[in-house]
């Protein structure tokens, strides 16, 4: 088998907390250390959300994306960039009212979901296709507004990364690209071991790929204490895989990650144990038919 792979590292997440490890990247220049130093190690992109630099907790503001992005391009043009949309998409209901917000709730218009997307013209950036409970929170993308969102995506000349949660996704994902919402057979992420949706198994992760377009190309991984054993799983089932501080901030049981680095390096071998081999990112964007880095 000489199986090309394409590892994504998610370098510091939206729900990862500060408290859960000392080695979460914070500052822009922290997120844009990582993001090289996984790159070194085998990534061929990165996917970046960006942080409150004083409190560590999530933010959506352009110009601490515009920080991470322009070091990253400085030091390392070759490797993909994968900015999210996820932040602005969860509601609280009130305990009084239920159909009013309550505090949590982080509902934004879908322009302003996309700004830094247009704006900095990332290679990538990910669309959530879900709706559904997270703990107390509801995670809302409706049809309109992901559809609202696409056409922003499309028209800075980005490629959206279609992130589904459940299978409700994937048949979403297929009507969009039906109605000519979204471009077939589309770029896929399927995400496994979040509460309250798609759980990991072999079984669940083959059924997902089973709902993908014909042709498309996807990723998988998991959450938590089964981040590795997806990484196996979808690389077995032809898929690309992503690991990082996102997803998982440990390394082994009971033993903190480092670094991304460190997560990647162990991502790698674990690819290439099973006689694989890591794409350089180059190849990735072939892979991906993505404009080569020196065309962005």
């Amino acid at each position: 088998m000489d199986q090309v792979t394409v590892l994504t590292c998610a370098v510091t997440g939206n729900l990862t907390r500060p408290e859960q490890s000392p080695h979460l990247p914070i500052t822009p220049a922290q997120i844009a250390e990582d993001s090289l130093a996984a790159a070194e190690a085998g990534a061929a992109a990165v996917h970046i959300h960006v942080r409150d630099p004083q409190t560590g907790a999530p933010s959506m503001e352009l110009d601490l994306y515009g920080q991470v992005v322009q070091t990253i391009r400085r030091h390392n043009p070759d490797v993909i960039i994968n900015l999210t949309t996820g932040p602005g998409g969860r509601f609280v209901p009130s305990d009084e009212d239920p159909r009013l917000a309550g505090p949590g709730t982080t509902l934004l218009p879908p322009a302003r979901r996309v700004e830094h997307i247009a704006a900095l013209q990332p290679d990538i950036c990910s669309l959530d296709l879900n709706t559904m409970n997270s703990g107390e929170q509801v995670v809302m993308n409706t049809p309109r507004n992901v559809a609202r969102m696409a056409r922003l995506i499309r028209e800075a000349g980005v490629v959206p990364e279609l992130e589904c949660f459940d299978s409700g996704d994937l048949v979403l994902a297929r009507k969009l690209m039906g109605d000519g919402v979204l471009q077939a057979p589309g770029l896929f992420t399927l995400v496994h071991g979040v509460h309250y949706a798609m759980p990991f198994s072999p079984a669940a992760l083959a059924y997902a790929q089973s709902l993908l377009p014909a042709g498309a190309s996807w990723s998988a991984f998991a959450i938590g204490r089964q981040a590795f054993q997806a990484v196996a799983q979808a690389f077995l089932l032809g898929g690309n895989v992503r690991i990082g501080l996102e997803d998982t901030v440990y390394l082994e049981r009971g033993v903190l990650a480092r670094s991304n680095a460190e997560l990647v390096t162990k991502a790698r071998r674990i690819v290439e144990d099973l006689g694989g081999r890591l794409a350089s990112a180059a190849q990735a964007r072939a892979i991906w038919q993505l404009p080569p880095s020196n065309k962005r």
